[in-house]
């Protein structure tokens, strides 16, 4: 029998979307930049350009102020409480994953990724726009679920205690330690690397059996909690997304990750290019 999605719900098709193009309970944000959004976009689609919303600090009070800084972003774009919430980029890539991780996170569940993005809209012969969508703003309210967040003292906390897997999606580089994008290099004790970029084939999803089969082979139970990370938890919201579709039932991005752990003297790294007194 051919293995399916837990949550097919999560990703819409170009088509689907294109039926819907002018439903008013759908909400079309593009996640990438200003000059890419002025350069062609899905009609009615609104920018939130997700990587100037970023947190590299998971402190109660630089929460709350990222989570304030969601709140205006999201009510800006217009998302409604009932609203279906098609999020996109060029490919099924990061931007949109980390939007719609924010979204879950914040406590609304309308979220959805655009499969293939604005490469597979183009393919399919819809149309573009370069006009900025108008739409009425909301007072978008956030719900915070903890359950879809790791701090950086929820991953210290759960360090070698076994009921914790702990997944890195950054480049081979940045998990050895070689490739040095914080104070230090090297990765959170545990961790397992599985780039994000194999979530993807010719910029879709991969099909369901080919997920199931690489998260399996890297080892992950299902019966344990998996926290994901990258540089700043946008390759690892990817991940989160993936593994939430694929039924895993309890699932965390550590929003702060590398940029967060790797520059907080203290906390314990792996770095195989480092002797061991260096590690802390």
């Amino acid at each position: 029998m051919a293995q399916s999605f837990t949550h097919p719900e999560l990703v819409v098709t170009p088509e689907w979307l294109h039926a819907h193009l002018d439903d008013p309970a759908v909400r079309i944000i593009d996640g990438r930049n200003h000059e890419k959004y002025q350069a062609g976009h899905i009609p009615g689609a609104v920018l939130v350009d997700f990587i100037h919303l970023n947190v590299t600090d998971t402190r109660p009070a630089a929460m709350r102020d990222w989570i304030a800084c969601m709140e205006e972003a999201f009510s800006a774009a217009g998302i409604g409480e009932d609203q279906t919430v098609v999020l996109y980029e060029d490919h099924s890539g990061m931007l949109p994953a980390r939007g719609l991780w924010a979204l879950t996170y914040l406590g609304h569940d309308g979220g959805r990724l655009l499969d293939g993005g604005l490469d597979a809209w183009r393919a399919a012969g819809y149309p573009v726009s370069t006009e900025p969508s108008q739409v009425a703003r909301t007072a978008f309210r956030a719900r915070p679920r903890p359950e879809e967040v790791a701090t950086c003292e929820d991953v210290l906390a759960r360090l070698g205690d076994g009921s914790t897997q702990i997944v890195d999606t950054r480049r081979p580089g940045e998990y050895d330690g070689s490739e040095i994008r914080a104070a230090r290099g090297g990765r959170i004790p545990g961790a397992v690397l599985l780039e994000w970029v194999h979530n993807l084939a010719a910029g879709r999803l991969k099909s369901p059996a080919d997920l199931h089969a690489q998260y399996a082979q890297l080892g992950l139970d299902r019966d344990r909690e998996v926290i994901t990370y990258c540089q700043g938890g946008y390759r690892a919201a990817h991940t989160w997304l993936v593994l939430r579709m694929l039924g895993y039932p309890r699932v965390r991005n550590y929003v702060g990750s590398w940029a967060e752990w790797g520059n907080r003297e203290g906390l314990p790294i792996e770095n195989l290019t480092l002797p061991e007194k260096s590690k802390t």
